[in-house]
């Protein structure tokens, strides 16, 4: 067992989202000026920022219908720490492939590849050949290429931690495929449509900055510590990759069932529901149990479920939102995929755009959850 720590929130573990909020709101000032740089042009974004992709309209047109280049980038995160610990990098790059390729299935594209970042302390052959097993059988699972990438070497920005292991980084750019006018963002959700989640693996790669806080600490357990309540190490638990959702949402999205919305359920848990293009609100009024990790975390942390559920996704790590008549076949793709999936909420009509999760008492407004 652990000792309980003194942690309470993310912010004391170091990560002050609100910050990063104001911080946003500067960088949008000057990048939502760049949307216009190409107007008259081949390359003109199709939405604003704040969409899981963005999708450049390339000027394309087959049979009168555009066609549109989706577009998203992100890291790995803190789960690299993890890694260097456990001196085990070899699914890094299927979190890599993951966080990216699911942000992409979020406007309703097909994600076609995937270059990636390495920056590294030095230029190790058996991390990079690590990496790069992890970034081929991401790229299987999503179907994808990795057609190229960067490796740069920095070990002033890099050897400053003091941590184990090799340092290095790893980031990506997804690209993706879509059709403009069938571009779903959200903004056919009505009233009494049906919130589906899909399973997530654990922990995915999100919070790993407060899970280390909690559950890893010098002098005491560290990532080798077997927790009998996980089953295995600390490590092997926050390891374990990210969920790839490509091929049951493709199949999904090609059935003819009418999606309305996806949501990768990544930070802000299920606050990233506000993120579609509606005046709704949405209320998650069941929740399968969610795995150890959760709990252990929560536990040991001492934290709240309204930090807990705005830093995690709880079990559920992608929402689609499709008309009650056609969950019964979404929820059958996915069984056909090895996916658990559940009907766990519904949407209301709502132009605060609230997050109600029932089981647990919460209201999500803005960036947080509160005690009902």
């Amino acid at each position: 067992m652990l000792a309980s720590r003194e942690i309470t929130d993310y912010s004391v573990a170091g990560v002050d989202t609100e910050k990063e909020d104001i911080a946003l709101i500067g960088l949008h000032r000057w990048l939502d000026k760049t949307l216009h740089f190409r107007d008259g042009k081949i390359g003109v974004p199709v939405k604003g920022i704040g969409l899981f992709a963005n999708i450049i309209d390339i000027g394309i047109k087959d049979a009168y219908k555009g066609l549109g280049l989706a577009i998203s980038t992100d890291g790995v995160g803190t789960k690299i720490l993890v890694a260097r610990m456990m001196e085990k990098y070899d699914t890094l790059g299927i979190d890599c492939i993951a966080m990216n390729v699911n942000d992409i299935l979020c406007v309703g594209a097909e994600p076609l590849a995937l270059v990636d970042y390495l920056a590294v302390a030095e230029p190790q052959p058996e991390l990079i050949d690590q990496i790069s097993k992890g970034l081929h059988d991401g790229a299987k699972m999503a179907e994808i290429s990795v057609p190229g990438g960067e490796i740069a070497q920095v070990p002033e920005m890099l050897l400053a931690d003091g941590l184990p292991g090799v340092a290095f980084d790893l980031a990506g750019t997804a690209i993706g495929h879509i059709q403009l006018d069938r571009v779903i963002t959200g903004q056919g959700i009505g009233k009494h449509d049906i919130i589906i989640g899909l399973r997530s693996s654990g922990i995915h790669s999100n919070g790993l900055t407060l899970a280390r806080r909690v559950l890893i600490k010098k002098g005491g357990p560290d990532a080798h510590t077997f927790l009998s309540e996980l089953g295995r190490t600390i490590g092997e638990e926050l390891l374990e990759p990210t969920t790839i959702y490509v091929r049951p949402v493709m199949e999904m999205l090609n059935s003819g069932a009418h999606i309305k919305a996806l949501i990768h359920v990544t930070s802000d848990g299920f606050l990233n529901l506000t993120r579609a293009e509606a005046q709704a609100g949405y209320v998650i009024d069941y929740l399968p149990e969610s795995q150890p990790i959760f709990s252990v975390i929560q536990s040991y942390g001492n934290i709240s479920d309204a930090e807990m559920f705005r830093v995690y996704n709880m079990g559920i790590g992608f929402c689609i939102i499709v008309p009650e008549e056609d969950v019964g076949e979404i929820l059958r793709i996915a069984k056909n995929h090895d996916i658990q999936s559940y009907v766990i909420g519904h949407t209301t009509e709502d132009p605060e755009r609230t997050v109600e999760i029932k089981p647990k008492g919460l209201i999500g407004k803005g960036n947080r959850f509160f005690k009902v």
